[in-house]
């Protein structure tokens, strides 16, 4: 709470200023008629009432009983007490067949009523003008806090304002952060009562200015400052401010105008009339716009990415529209203006594998789902278990695991969003990002039971009215604007807690030893979901326009960036692989580069060929196929070790079957000649990995199986079958 009044703008203590003016003007503003049938402003006491919505006043859980309780479908302490003393754990029998005695109702009421009538005048004023604002922004009263909160304030009490630190550190959490809310609105209202304006500095404190949060969050912001300080010319700060006085945007959007105009500014610091308004021109916008290209994120020191770029120079683009519609910039000369012709971010830098990939790796996604059963919270309210939570939370994980959708696109999933077309299971969802509602995805059984087992155990949970759409309900009560879970909440802090509570996740690279290195978990985060998605589908060879409909993307050059991170990784594959090619004697025929590797020769079933013809015509053109134990251009490396050990165990087993059909010598003789070509490659290069330290055979591996999974891309592969990965 000293937090709170230390932006009160004057002292914030009572002694000096005019209690009883303050407490008049308070008094003014108060809604007379607020809450009726809860609030007696005779008796100066409030009573819940159970049809309310936005307080906390619920009917016992236990069908019979009618005592008041804070939290939806709970039980009252009399009843739970005689339910554990039973030890009847059952979610239905107890609350169905209990008989509650006819005393313990009364002890009840306390829970949903409290009194301000020993308090003084201008304490009772306080508190009521703060409930009558909170409601405004649908924060649900808890009379149980306010009671509580209005017993423990000292005898005598002249303000709010007179409470000290000391008092909000005796409060617990909850109670704390009620008191915490009042004095929000207190603080506001004293700013308001003294004249103060709190757009004056260069700091802005965001529950004195009063704007909504965000986009989607229609309440007034209560935490948080905009710090103008980053721009360096007086012009430009005063017209940003005077901007967010105006145009009054949200919170977020005011952030990304400043930080916007802080990039212009220190591309204006660089010229010789940046503190001079009257004197830019169109070299200075240019400088500018260079700016925004070069711009460095601050949390980890790297340039933004070109999207990031070209959304915080559309910031600055609206700012500088709006700020000329609105008379701020009449001294700037016209020409400093962005021109389309002069002033593009274009892609000036290649997609890399980070910019792209965050892309959780399925060797890691694999640890992830051996691990789900530690996923959930200790968090149980209103009728739901802290098992009843971990199943959500896992059934979210993997849907966006398996499907590939935005997170916010997963937690507005509705019940009944699985539907069968032709039998097979098709996800309903709604493309927030591009404003594409009733979107349809294509899921495998597996998902789709996933999600029907999931929507089975929430038919059996207690949820509010507001909430029985979702798939996902929003946990505990206080979420009145927003019924389902929040994508954030999710991400932040149960998808990290879960993350950081397993005991052990290895990444790819090795030690000097050789052994795996523990991977970083902050890179781990949800959206990783969504780009392993996109790159399983892309390494396992699905068209890019295809993929381009299943990600739901508006440009096909962002789906064409996960093809590059393949052909990234098929280039480090082969440079690993491409020393350690032989001929069929066994000899050393690697090659010097990944250029050589992939011009000298085709993939043909066990092996590479090196054989001019055959190799320009893509692997069509052998006069002996199949037989390339045989060839002096047949260039096999360990990533065909697989296929060469198939290919031996299916001669063998024609062997005994021409045995057995009493065949030519001849064609026994074919057969046993192949068998030990192919297998004397085998034996040749089971030799050379072996011989390798641990930690570059394991390299060789790894890269043997990138090659052979770009391989099997290049074939036919039933798209049904790549869809998702194999739920768990």
């Amino acid at each position: 709470m000293s937090a709170v009044l230390a932006a009160v703008p004057q002292q914030a203590s009572a002694d000096a200023w005019d209690l009883p003016l303050w407490g008049e003007w308070l008094n003014g503003r108060l809604d007379p008629h607020w809450r009726a049938g809860e609030w007696d402003a005779e008796t100066n006491v409030f009573t819940g009432s159970v049809d309310n919505p936005f307080t906390a006043a619920h009917v016992c859980r236990v069908v019979r009983c009618t005592a008041k309780v804070e939290s939806f479908n709970s039980y009252c302490s009399a009843c739970d007490h005689h339910r554990l003393k039973r030890k009847e754990q059952d979610r239905g029998d107890f609350a169905e067949t209990h008989q509650p005695g006819l005393r313990h109702v009364s002890k009840e009421i306390g829970q949903t009523r409290f009194t301000l009538a020993p308090l003084s005048s201008t304490v009772r004023t306080e508190i009521l003008y703060a409930l009558q604002q909170r409601d405004q922004l649908d924060v649900i009263l808890v009379p149980a806090r306010v009671r509580y909160l209005t017993a423990k304030l000292p005898t005598g009490l002249r303000s709010l304002f007179d409470l000290g630190p000391e008092f909000s550190a005796s409060l617990d959490k909850l109670r704390s952060a009620t008191l915490r809310g009042l004095m929000d609105q207190l603080v506001r209202a004293r700013t308001e009562h003294e004249g103060s304006d709190p757009t004056s500095g260069d700091i802005w404190d965001c529950h004195l200015v009063g704007l909504l949060a965000g986009k989607g969050r229609e309440y007034r912001a209560t935490t948080g400052t905009i710090d103008f300080t980053g721009l360096r010319q007086t012009w430009l700060r005063e017209v940003a401010k005077e901007y967010g006085r105006q145009v009054r945007p949200t919170v977020l959007e005011l952030r990304f105008t400043v930080q916007a105009a802080s990039i212009a500014s220190t591309g204006l610091a660089s010229r010789p009339w940046g503190d001079t308004p009257g004197k830019l021109q169109l070299a200075d916008m240019s400088t500018v716009v260079d700016a925004f290209r070069t711009a460095i994120n601050p949390r980890t020191g790297r340039p933004y990415g070109d999207s990031h770029c070209k959304a915080l120079l559309g910031h600055w683009r609206r700012f500088l529209d709006r700020a000329r519609l609105l008379g701020l910039m009449d001294q700037v000369p016209g020409t400093f203006a962005l021109s389309p012709a002069f002033h593009q971010i274009g892609r000036t830098r290649e997609d890399s594998e980070d910019e792209l990939g965050r892309a959780i790796p399925e060797h890691v996604i694999a640890q992830l789902d051996e691990y789900l059963h530690l996923i959930g919270t200790s968090y149980e309210r209103g009728g739901w278990t802290s098992g009843d939570y971990a199943q959500m939370y896992a059934a979210y994980y993997r849907i966006v695991r398996d499907t590939g959708r935005r997170p916010e696109e997963a937690a507005r999933l509705r019940r009944g969003c699985v539907q069968r077309v032709d039998g097979k299971p098709t996800l309903i969802y709604d493309n927030l990002k591009r404003r594409r509602y009733g979107r349809r995805l294509p899921i495998t059984e597996a998902t789709a039971r996933h999600i029907e087992a999931w929507e089975k155990t929430l038919s059996g949970l207690p949820v509010r009215d507001l909430a029985k759409e979702w798939l996902f309900p929003a946990p505990g009560q206080n979420r009145t604007r927003r019924g389902h879970m929040s994508a954030h909440h999710f991400s932040a802090k149960i998808f990290r807690t879960w993350v950081n509570r397993i005991p052990a996740l290895l990444g790819e690279e090795l030690d000097d030893q050789g052994s795996p290195v523990p991977l970083d978990r902050s890179e781990i985060i949800v959206y990783g979901l969504r780009h392993a998605y996109a790159q399983r589908h892309a390494d396992a060879g699905v068209p890019v326009d295809h993929l381009r409909e299943l990600m739901d993307h508006r440009e096909i050059d962002t789906t064409m960036g996960y093809f590059k991170v393949s052909l990234e990784r098929k280039r480090k594959a082969v440079e690993t692989i491409a020393p350690l090619s032989t001929d069929r004697h066994g000899h050393s025929r690697g090659f010097s580069d990944a250029l050589a590797y992939e011009g000298q020769t085709v993939a043909v079933p066990y092996g590479g060929c090196s054989e001019p013809s055959n190799v320009k015509a893509g692997g069509q053109h052998c006069r002996i196929r199949f037989q390339c134990a045989g060839c002096d251009f047949y260039r096999p490396d360990p990533s065909y070790l697989p296929a060469l050990e198939q290919q031996i165990t299916e001669l063998r087993a024609d062997k005994e079957a021409a045995l057995a059909m009493g065949a030519a010598d001849w064609v026994i003789r074919n057969f046993d000649d192949q068998i030990a070509g192919y297998d004397k490659s085998r034996g040749q290069m089971r030799n050379t990995l072996d011989q390798l330290p641990e930690h570059e055979r394991t390299a060789v591996e790894e890269a043997a199986r990138e090659l052979r999974k770009a391989r099997s891309a290049a074939a036919f592969v039933s798209l049904e079958s790549l869809k998702i990965r194999s739920g768990t």
